[in-house]
């Protein structure tokens, strides 16, 4: 699908501010309310738009630590890989989980209350996970950029 300029700057100010109403959104893009309405849900139909969610502080939830763990698996086999990928998944401080290329084979994104939470994961979960030969773990100290928004 091929995105013009108005679709860009519909995308861009949805990433902002995902419950922008359609009458604000028109405002902001430059069309009138039924043609941007239309635009948007041409969007969500292709697939462009995934999902609206509402993006939570995770230290006022309580969960300020961020740790990144580097795990490495005995193999490379699929089975072995399906069954690492289905386990993964199913713990909840498990922020992401991605498929690496390099010396890790994957990279989690874990959410915390603090170490010693961590090691209640690590010793719970992630020593549990099938196949793997080698976790590292790495804390982060403090965040210096993030965004959830795609570059249009």
């Amino acid at each position: 699908m091929t995105l013009d300029e108005i679709d860009r700057r519909i995308l861009r100010a949805l990433q902002r501010d995902g419950r922008m109403s359609n009458a604000d959104l028109s405002e902001v893009v430059h069309l009138s309310p039924s043609a941007c309405h239309r635009r948007v849900q041409r969007l969500e139909k292709d697939g462009l738009i995934d999902s609206y969610v509402a993006l939570l502080d995770p230290r006022k939830l309580g969960v300020p630590t961020i740790v990144f763990v580097e795990i490495t698996l005995q193999g490379q086999a699929d089975d072995l890989l399906d069954a690492f990928e289905k386990s993964v998944a199913r713990i909840p401080d498990v922020l992401e989980c991605h498929l690496m290329a390099g010396t890790a084979d994957y990279l989690l994104k874990i959410v915390a209350e603090d170490t010693e939470d961590f090691a209640r994961i690590h010793r719970q979960h992630l020593s549990r996970l099938p196949g793997v030969a080698q976790m590292q773990s790495s804390f982060a100290l403090r965040t210096v950029c993030k965004t959830t928004a795609l570059p249009l």
